[in-house]
């Protein structure tokens, strides 16, 4: 094979090409595309590419970024919806900003390329087994230092190898099992072994090593999969004993032009949806008391204030009291100890006390909060709210809750701890409506489709728009709405058998792993002499 030769200063336009295409095959893989299976084979493209131009690091680490760029911004397009519907930016300038943060993510991707041009100077063919901990250590450094993962490639595989559509057989129950051991991180790599092999043998002469060695990872991880399934399957997470049940109002409220009497005609609304479901309600008894109920609003423009708003407070009260149930519901309560506000979770109790308050711990960057260093000179688009620090759970009879408000569905970590202190249930408060009828809807629905089969728990996604739907514990989404409606469902919670799965006991140890390796293959490809061409 004929390497380019090292004194150039960019790629070839066929190898940029490569990268592009590399992308191009990714994105199909994400909602609304759906072609789940590209996933498998996307980054090819891009391997051959890095292959081609391993003399140099940074034409690799050039074709890296072009993938990213382009990646993010064909699977990230929605982020202008919202400055141009409803801040009137020209769309010239809003496109351009959403480049300038997608060239910005697209230096991981950058990196991985540039590791993996070094070890192919290094070790030869042998080091496109490495890629798949490469690609996993650069998604979690982009989790790390950016506060977000967002379409990391093990979530293309959530809304088609985890539904209950499903016919991938194996496929899928590998990807649940995975999860549960993992979070993405296994999945994303276990995804990457086809592309790995594929680019070995299109790129590299010795590639009846290079095809064995990739057999031999395919069959073990295959084989662990099985393992844990195995052992981890055949649990259902939860016991016979309903606990409660839950009332969820999917409102669908406007995104502007809400004027004071607007807001209270749809509070009025949302509450008659409730009652009516109220009365719908077949409550089995327990020792000759019915099932507690919870009604749950969703995160929307309605801005509630429990604490702050005298009126509302009555009203939310009154609404508890009259329908002898408790309301959950978003609001922006005080921080007492700065003068800000929390983006908060609370629960109101039949008698009309607070009965629990979850202030959010993962607020939006740049949206809810900007960094300390900067406030004062960047606003946040949505407010500038305080960290919250505690995983309040929520009491729904003798179960518990954990609640997710919105983008904190993306982090594991959350419903992981919450698992750990007991919750039952995962609850997930959400509001997309600014992003439009666009692909976000679905590849938010996908993170939390990961956070039910890493806790086996279910998740109860509750949302202003959509997708409202429940979410078993592995993973099967059911009951969901159509987008964009006023509709309302009634769950029921049980409460789960304890268990905790191998990722809410030890968390993403596989990434670490993946850190540590790539780390110190790094190191051992730094100290050691580059092999002969072809080698």
């Amino acid at each position: 094979m004929k390497l380019p030769r090292p004194g150039l200063l960019l790629p070839s336009w066929q190898n940029a090409l490569l990268a592009a295409a590399s992308a191009v095959l990714l994105i199909l893989a994400f909602p609304d595309f759906d072609l789940w299976f590209l996933a498998w084979v996307a980054l090819v493209p891009l391997m051959w590419a890095i292959g081609r131009e391993q003399a140099s690091t940074r034409r690799s680490f050039v074709l890296g970024w072009l993938f990213g760029t382009v990646f993010f911004f064909g699977t990230c397009w929605w982020l202008t919806f919202a400055p141009i519907t409803y801040a009137g930016f020209p769309p010239i300038l809003a496109y351009f900003l959403l480049f300038c943060v997608t060239v910005v993510a697209g230096l991981f991707p950058a990196i991985f390329a540039g590791v993996l041009s070094i070890l192919l100077r290094r070790f030869g063919s042998r080091a496109f087994l490495a890629a798949p901990f490469v690609w996993v250590f650069t998604e979690f450094l982009r989790y790390w230092l950016t506060g977000n993962n967002w379409n990391a490639i093990a979530y293309s595989q959530a809304l088609a190898s985890m539904d209950e559509a499903s016919w991938t057989g194996l496929t899928a129950m590998t990807a649940v099992a995975m999860a549960q051991l993992g979070g993405t991180a296994i999945v994303g790599f276990i995804g990457l072994i086809p592309n790995t092999l594929i680019a070995g043998i299109l790129v590299v002469r010795t590639w009846k090593s290079l095809l064995g060695g990739a057999i031999l990872v395919i069959v073990c991880a295959l084989g662990f999969a099985i393992f844990v399934l195995h052992k981890q399957m055949p649990r259902s997470g939860q016991d016979d004993s309903l606990e409660a049940f839950v009332v969820a109002i999917q409102s669908n409220v406007p995104m502007n032009g809400l004027d004071l009497d607007k807001r209270r005609q749809l509070r009025d609304k949302q509450v008659e949806m409730a009652e009516s479901a109220i009365k719908r309600v077949n409550k089995p008894r327990i020792t000759g008391q019915d099932l507690p109920t919870l009604v749950i609003l969703p995160e929307s423009p309605m801005n509630f204030m429990y604490e702050d708003d005298p009126e509302f407070q009555k009203f939310i009260n009154a609404f508890a009291a009259r329908n002898n149930v408790n309301v959950l519901f978003n609001s922006a309560e005080p921080d007492k100890s700065n003068g800000k506000y929390f983006n908060s979770a609370v629960m109101v109790a039949p008698d009309g006390s607070k009965a629990q308050q979850y202030d959010k711990i993962y607020l939006l960057p740049f949206g809810e909060a900007v960094p300390w260093f900067l406030e004062g000179i960047v606003p946040g688009f949505v407010g500038n709210f305080s960290y919250g620090s505690e995983y309040d759970l929520f009491p729904l009879g003798d179960a518990k809750a954990g609640v997710m408000i919105c983008f904190e569905s993306h982090f594991g970590q959350l419903s992981r701890e919450y698992v750990r202190n007991g919750a039952d249930v995962i609850i997930e408060m959400t509001n997309d409506g600014y992003l439009g009828p666009t692909p976000v809807l679905r590849q938010h629905l996908a993170n939390a489709v990961f956070r039910a089969v890493e806790t086996n728990r279910p998740v109860l996604r509750v949302t202003n728009v959509g997708i409202t739907a429940y979410i078993n514990e592995r993973g099967v989404i059911g009951d969901s709405p159509a987008s964009y409606t006023e509709d309302v469902r009634v769950w029921s919670v049980p409460t789960s058998d304890g268990e905790q799965t191998f990722y809410v006991r030890y968390g993403d140890w596989f990434a670490w792993v993946c850190t540590i390796f790539t780390v110190v293959l790094m190191g051992f490809a730094i100290a050691r002499r580059p092999v002969r061409k072809g080698g």
